[in-house]
């Protein structure tokens, strides 16, 4: 009896035993697909912030390479402003502390333009009084067309004189300082609209015949159109010169303010660039203009044309004169 009471118990035991291991076996591989599952979730956000990290790096990075090449463009557009201000000073031009410009006498490209159009002007009155002394003394067709040949070309000169000046100093042409108050009240473009001056020259010049009134009238409108898209340009570039420097009125303090305001002025400089071509244009439209006309007109029409021609600046040179001259109320 007692063996088979033992054999119970030990059969009881082992089987308890063996149960307690097959639960505990299944609990530890519960435990441990639990602890897989968490390692990877722990894993897989991780990896996400590891690559958030580096793209967020890759950003920064990009950031600060944008940042720099900015810096250096700015760098480079403040040398060339720098260096656009050592050559006014070079010539002579400086800005006081009251922002006014202000010229030296000596080596300034203004001054020197002034000398070399009074010298043109003085040459251009001699020439115009000896064409003037051939038609009153009915001077043959011949010797006639050597003294038109030799004003018209004389006019070519002026221009190449101040298309070097506007190289110097444009606002200078563009102003028209050289001239008198009453030729700067008819100014356009540093210089004259020649679609006028037509205009002007047609009363003078009668009797012309059918063909050259059609010749002169079209050449008329052809000068009119040129000289509205050339100030449609002008308007279109001080609109848009503008607006540039509306954008450069960043608020003090803000970032890249001075990036900024550098980029603006540059942009604004290479705008300013093209002012030269305006006036280039305008007076090659001048210079055509009066070869076409010279082509239309005969030898003693291009004459009588010339000298009307100086007459009319003449006359208001000689009205700023008088304007200069006259009595003030005190």
């Amino acid at each position: 009896m007692m063996a088979a009471l033992s054999s119970r118990t030990d059969t009881s035991t082992d089987g308890e035993t063996d149960d307690k291991i097959m639960g505990f076996n299944n609990g530890n591989s519960l435990g441990i697909v639990v602890s897989d599952a968490s390692d990877k979730s722990r894993d897989q956000k991780t990896l996400r912030r590891l690559a958030q990290n580096r793209e967020a790096a890759r950003k920064s990075r990009l950031r600060k390479k944008a940042y720099v090449q900015q810096l250096e463009s700015s760098r480079m557009k403040l040398s060339q402003l720098e260096q656009e201000l050592q050559r006014a000073r070079q010539q002579g031009v400086f800005i006081s502390n009251s922002g006014e410009q202000s010229q030296s006498t000596s080596g300034n490209g203004a001054s020197s333009f002034h000398v070399e159009y009074s010298r043109w002007l003085d040459e251009q009155n001699r020439r115009i009084s000896e064409l003037r002394e051939a038609v009153s003394a009915h001077a043959g067709d011949g010797e006639l067309r050597i003294i038109v040949d030799g004003c018209v070309a004389h006019y070519e000169e002026i221009f190449r004189i101040k298309g070097d000046a506007a190289k110097a100093d444009v606002f200078h042409i563009l102003s028209g300082m050289w001239k008198t108050p009453a030729e700067r009240c008819f100014l356009w473009l540093g210089g004259f609209r020649s679609s006028e001056l037509l205009k002007l020259l047609v009363t003078q010049l009668e009797p012309l015949t059918e063909q050259q009134l059609m010749a002169i009238n079209n050449l008329q409108q052809t000068s009119q159109q040129a000289e509205d898209a050339l100030s449609q340009g002008m308007d279109a570039l001080q609109q848009s010169l503008s607006e540039t420097l509306a954008g450069s009125l960043a608020p003090s303090g803000s970032s890249g303010n001075v990036a900024n305001y550098m980029g603006q002025m540059a942009m604004a400089m290479g705008k300013l660039g093209t002012l030269e071509g305006f006036i280039r244009q305008a007076d090659n439209l001048r210079q055509q203009t009066l070869q076409q006309m010279h082509r239309i007109l005969t030898t003693r029409q291009s004459a009588r044309a010339l000298i009307a021609i100086s007459d009319y600046f003449s006359r208001l040179r000689a009205l700023s004169s008088l304007w200069v001259a006259r009595p003030r109320e005190s």
